[in-house]
């Protein structure tokens, strides 16, 4: 079984669906109310555990009602917890999500997310791990130090830049892979074309493109993988976690780069069908059930 450590953020998504939103000062009448389970590092946690990795989760949760359930969310979905933290003082992160015609408009709250500190992590743990994974809801210094550390211990590390944000071409080329969406790109490289940027970082940016697959470089040629059609398109939160967290199970299992990049794709279309980040997200026999499952993949010591 192959070992993957998620470092990132533990909150909880409340989701207000209306017809419309309202104007400054003004109350309109919500259809529904929910709440779920999100955070891209719990969501990227749990596409990982539904493989069946065996995953560590390193974040932390507040001292308010619904850290005690984060936790527990993670542990049903066999999550090891034990370097999660409850910081003391701060509310748990959570996300306001207004939906209006499946569009939506987000407040994120880090809240005990930005309490991940680098000290937290320790060179031990994450030299056990077969791959690391990692975004950016957490601070900054605390995700240097991660990438510092898998370098020394030479242990892979995937950064998903998401939310986008600014960073040095030095973090850039110690990373093994970093994930970014088409707008995640425009940040990082505002001057640079996709085409520039892929074959600048061949076989370590894979960008992500929705309903078009992804695409990476492979030092020869352009690879653009094409996603996986799915009959009922039910809500796309998630996928990209489910993306990500896929991609680290079939390159934690020894899937070359592109069987990896199809493997995730068909996770990242099957979590689709379900509403919510986490629901959705496929189990390993799921998958093979599905007709582009490669019945060559093999997976946590498969023969």
């Amino acid at each position: 079984m192959v070992r993957i450590g998620v470092v990132g953020s533990i909150s909880t998504d409340f989701v207000v669906e209306a017809s419309r939103r309202p104007e400054q000062g003004e109350t309109v009448f919500g259809d529904s109310f929910e709440t779920s389970f999100g955070g891209k590092g719990a969501n990227q946690a749990v596409a990982t555990a539904r493989l069946g990795a065996d995953v560590s989760m390193i974040g932390a949760v507040g001292d308010d009602e619904f850290a005690e359930h984060l936790v527990t969310n993670l542990q049903n979905e066999n999550i090891n917890t034990d370097a999660v933290q409850n910081v003391s003082g701060v509310p748990s992160g959570s996300a306001i999500i207004t939906l209006v015609e499946r569009d939506n408009s987000i407040i994120y709250v880090a809240g005990a997310n930005d309490e991940v500190k680098p000290e937290d992590i320790s060179k031990e743990l994450v030299k056990s791990f077969d791959i690391v994974l990692v975004q950016n809801e957490t601070p900054v210094e605390t995700i240097e130090q991660l990438i510092d550390m898998c370098n020394e211990v030479d242990t892979p590390i995937i950064l998903n830049p998401a939310p986008a944000r600014e960073m040095s071409e030095a973090y850039i080329a110690k990373v093994d892979y970093l994930t970014p969406n088409e707008s995640e790109v425009k940040v990082l490289f505002p001057e640079e074309t996709m085409e520039n940027i892929l074959q600048k970082y061949p076989n370590k940016m894979i960008v992500t493109l929705g309903a078009e697959g992804a695409v990476f470089f492979d030092g020869k040629s352009h690879q653009w993988i094409p996603a996986v059609d799915v009959p009922d398109v039910v809500d796309t939160t998630g996928a990209g976690d489910t993306f990500n967290g896929a991609l680290a199970f079939g390159l934690a299992s020894g899937l070359a780069l592109e069987e990896s990049v199809q493997f995730a794709n068909l996770a990242g279309s099957l979590s689709i069908t379900k509403k919510g980040a986490q629901a959705g997200m496929p189990t390993l026999e799921i998958m093979r059930e599905h007709k582009e499952f490669n019945t060559k993949w093999k997976f946590g010591g498969e023969k």
